[in-house]
């Protein structure tokens, strides 16, 4: 090439050295950053997947941290309530030592009870002062928050946890289509002689007498039959005091059974006389308008008219239970029949304001367990007194027929029980009931009929009766229902799911709600209560959904709220309902209680660390790891293959270089043209 001006072969050189500068530099930046990507123009869609999975390490690496916190604040209660666990223990040992009282001085129960408040007092200072960076943990702060305790079915609610979502709360709704059963047998037929029902009669004298034609009066029914009326003209009452003109003075003699009216002239009023005999005991008057003219009218020996309505009354049941029990007759505001058992008296209050029909009276005997017959109609006139009678004698029955001996196996234990021929249902029921703490059954006579029945309820309640001898006839095992029962758990749903039923305890876990309830014995009726809020929540994924959550309750460990259906842990402490001197199986039946949910308690918070916290940390390390390789294989420089390329970059600049230097060099070979 011949041309000066333009040199195009320096040119050409110059773009390729440039570009081989370019190429070094950007091998350089990457070895020197160790970054593929430094600038959204080397890869623009691999920086925009990089940033993204950077933003999800930074939120997954925050949840790493957040599992290991709740990982520590669980451990940190969970140390607290080992020492509560101790501290329950050794209450029991102190309720059990002090159950020993034939062997045990007042002094060494007193002791033992300093130690019981000693460790009540410890419960509750632990329930304070287990903290996490200033947050309580075991006072119940943390426990959720709900309307369980306006149902009155409910007897015991635990939420453990509640995924309340975007809303902040959750309905609860249980349908019971089952409730729970107790395990029972009867007995019932030829096992017993038939019996009578005890009964009592009563009758009544009534009296009566109208003179004057309008002065009405009643005798009370303890008035005897044959009270006469006398009216008297005198200036004197029976004192021999002057008696005012138009006055009366009424007189009652019980010895003679007589009536005397006495009067002091013509102008004393019809109802001043009727006045006079209402105020004498046992008497009931009305008069009406008018005067009695005392020194004309002769009234002397008149007789009242008697009466005598009658009725019987009788024990609803068979047998000698309602023998000689003492009905009573008194006076009161109303008619109402009521029945102690402890003193067995039936005691039948008459409304004294008016006399009362038998009918009205019968009425209410028959709300008793009573009932009564009217064997004349008639009215009842009562006042201030009482009328009382025994029951018939003995009326025999509901015995057992044979001499009886009979193992009894129940939730709890088991018992033989030897009884001989003519032993009542009464005597039976009383034995079986006395040992029932021991064997965890109890009996029940209704009528001729002998129920067992465990004192708990569902699948783990079983009563069995073993028969090991009998008469010949052996009437009492023919007549029992079944020799084993077993009974029945509740059946329930809980929001639409199958909740797990034990006994009267309902328990349900999901991924939303983890939640036991216990309802009422043998409850079946449904209801409906709502979780608004508190709960300790936990941020265990990257996302904040709820379904990356985590909310538990842990609830109080106070002595007023540790407990159940058998009582409070604070009644253990002095002067309380089951202290160690006032009721110490009471006491031990609330520990053991306490026990278990205390343990309970421990168990949830321990498989809440294992399951939930330790395995999300080990998934979300897993994930962190993967994220980061996956990040790295996009952002990250490859080293090799970088170094490779400064190399080449390196040498192909030098070259670059060399060759410019040769084609500026052409213009100056042109110049020899001209030589």
């Amino acid at each position: 090439m011949t041309r000066i001006n333009t040199n195009v072969p320096s040119l050409i050189a110059q773009n390729r050295l440039q570009a081989s500068n370019s190429d070094l530099q950007e091998a350089l930046t990457r070895l020197s950053t160790g970054l593929r990507i430094n600038s959204g123009a080397d890869d623009p869609a691999g920086l925009i997947a990089s940033e993204a999975l950077r933003s999800e390490i930074n939120g997954l690496n925050k949840a790493i941290s957040n599992t290991q916190r709740a990982s520590q604040i669980i451990s940190t209660a969970d140390s607290a309530l080992g020492q509560v666990s101790n501290l329950l223990s050794d209450i029991r040992g102190l309720v059990v030592e002090a159950a020993n009282a034939g062997a045990l001085s007042p002094d060494e129960i007193d002791a033992n009870q300093l130690q019981v408040d000693s460790s009540l007092e410890a419960l509750n200072r632990i329930a304070q002062t287990t903290t996490f960076q200033g947050r309580k943990l075991l006072d119940g702060s943390l426990d959720f928050i709900s309307s369980v305790g306006t149902v009155d079915s409910v007897t015991d609610a635990h939420i453990d946890q509640a995924n309340l979502g975007a809303t902040g709360s959750i309905n609860v709704n249980v349908n019971i289509s089952e409730a729970a059963e107790q395990a029972s047998i009867t007995s019932s037929g030829g096992a017993f002689t038939t019996g009578a029902n005890a009964n009592v009669a009563f009758s009544f004298t009534n009296q009566s007498l109208t003179v004057e034609t309008d002065i009405a009066i009643a005798a009370d029914s303890s008035i005897a039959a044959g009270t006469t009326l006398t009216f008297l003209d005198s200036a004197t009452d029976s004192d021999g005091n002057a008696l005012a003109v138009g006055a009366a003075e009424a007189v009652y003699d019980s010895t003679n059974n007589t009536i005397t009216v006495r009067g002091n002239g013509d102008t004393t009023t019809k109802a001043d006389v009727a006045a006079a005999i209402d105020a004498l005991q046992g008497f009931e008057a009305t008069g009406g308008a008018g005067t009695v003219g005392f020194s004309t009218t002769t009234v002397s020996g008149t007789a009242f008219v008697p009466t005598t309505p009658a009725l019987t009354i009788t024990a609803d049941d068979t047998g000698a239970e309602f023998n000689d029990v003492n009905v009573e007759f008194v006076s009161g505001a109303s008619n109402v029949a009521a029945y102690d058992e402890a003193s067995k008296t039936l005691t039948v209050t008459v409304d004294s304001s008016a006399p009362q029909s038998l009918a009205d009276i019968k009425a209410a005997i028959d709300l008793t367990e009573f009932n009564a017959t009217v064997d004349t109609a008639g009215e009842l006139n009562i006042a201030n007194t009482v009328v009382s009678s025994a029951g018939t004698g003995d009326t025999g029955g509901e015995v057992l027929s044979d001499d009886l001996i009979f193992e009894l196996t129940g939730t709890d234990g088991s018992e033989t029980f030897n009884f001989q021929a003519g032993a009542s249902l009464t005597q039976i029921q009383d034995a079986i009931n006395l040992v029932s703490d021991a064997t965890g059954v109890t009996a029940e006579k209704v009528g001729g009929t002998l129920t067992f029945s465990t004192e708990s309820y569902g699948s783990d309640a079983k009563v069995a009766i073993d028969i090991i001898s009998e008469g010949a006839s052996r009437s009492f095992e023919t007549s029992l229902s079944s020799n084993r029962s077993i009974g029945k758990d509740v059946v329930a749903q809980i929001n639409g799911t199958l909740a797990n039923g034990r006994g009267n305890t309902l328990s349900l876990n999901t991924s939303t709600l983890d939640l036991t309830l216990s309802v009422k014995e043998g409850s079946s009726i449904d209801f409906s209560f709502q979780i608004t809020g508190g709960g300790a929540q936990f941020q265990l994924g990257a996302e904040v959904v709820s379904n990356q959550q985590a909310r538990m309750g842990i609830s109080s460990v106070s002595t007023g709220k540790l407990g159940g259906v058998n009582g409070r842990l604070y009644e253990l402490g002095s002067g309380q309902a089951k202290s160690l001197v006032t009721d110490p199986a009471g006491a031990s039946r609330i520990v053991d209680e306490v026990i278990t949910k205390v343990t309970s308690l421990r168990g949830r918070l321990g498989a809440f660390q294992a399951t939930t916290l330790e395995s999300n940390l080990v998934s979300l390390n897993d994930t962190v790891a993967n994220l980061q390789e996956a990040e790295s294989s996009i952002r990250d420089a490859d080293f090799a293959v970088e170094s490779a390329k400064l190399t080449r970059s390196q040498i192909l600049v030098q070259s670059g270089t060399n060759v410019l230097a040769l084609a500026n060099q052409n213009p100056q070979n042109v110049l020899q043209l001209l030589q």
